[in-house]
Formats: structure tokens, C-alpha cells, sequence
């Protein structure tokens, strides 16, 4: 019922910067927490940044420094800015959005994930 697509992942060298997009598409009212994880090769899915609709943001403490969070509610898209980029973060990033209603049916739909893209940090 809802999809989301994220795109801006690629190939950076060590300091450089890169911006993920995720859109969701479908018939939605509202989406309450929109965010971005993380998944390095052998390692668990980790939260990178999420933020709410009313623009509340919770960052992991290793990227809130070089990290940053925002949001279009009007597009219902969720940006993730990242700078000064380590190859320690090369992961594949995943969207993600909970607290979706419906537009018509006003009912909330469970979590949602995207497919994930793929972020390359060369040293």
C-alpha cells in the first residue's frame, strides 16, 4: 500500500558528501516518523536518524555531527544529508517510515522499508 524509493547512493571518496532522498508513494494521509538505517556487510541494521512530522530529529551519536536529517511532509520525502563521509560508513542505507494513515480510510498501515541503496566510501 505504501512504497518507498530512495535514491542518492553511490561511490564517494573518504571526506566527501552524498544526499539520500526517499520518497513514499500510495495513498497516504500522513506519516508520523520518517528515517534512515543502516546495514554494514556482517553487521546488524543500525539507526542512523529519524525525524517526525513535526520535525523532532533522534541521531545516532556517531553521525550527529556529520549527519543531518530533514524532511518535505508535503512530498512525503525524507533527506539524509551526509558530509565528511569515512569509509566506516559504507553501508547499504534503508528508508524507512512508521505511523502511516491512510488518506481515506484514515487507518494506520504497519512500518514500511525501502529497498535499500548502497553507499561506497573509498579511503
Amino acid at each position: 500500500q505504501v512504497k518507498l524509493v530512495e535514491s542518492g547512493g553511490g561511490l564517494v571518496q573518504a571526506g566527501g558528501s552524498l544526499r539520500l532522498s526517499c520518497a513514499a508513494s500510495g495513498i497516504i494521509f500522513s506519516i508520523n516518523t520518517m528515517g534512515w538505517y543502516r546495514q554494514a556487510p556482517g553487521k546488524q541494521r543500525e539507526l542512523v536518524a529519524v525525524i517526525t512530522s513535526g520535525g523532532s530529529t533522534n541521531y545516532a551519536d556517531s553521525m550527529k555531527d556529520r549527519f543531518t536529517i530533514s524532511r518535505d511532509n508535503a512530498k512525503y520525502t525524507v533527506y539524509l544529508q551526509m558530509n565528511s563521509l569515512k569509509p566506516d560508513d559504507t553501508a547499504v542505507y534503508y528508508c524507512n517510515a512508521e505511523g502511516i494513515i491512510l488518506r481515506y480510510s484514515r487507518i494506520t498501515v504497519p512500518a514500511s522499508w525501502g529497498q535499500g541503496t548502497q553507499v561506497t566510501v573509498s579511503s
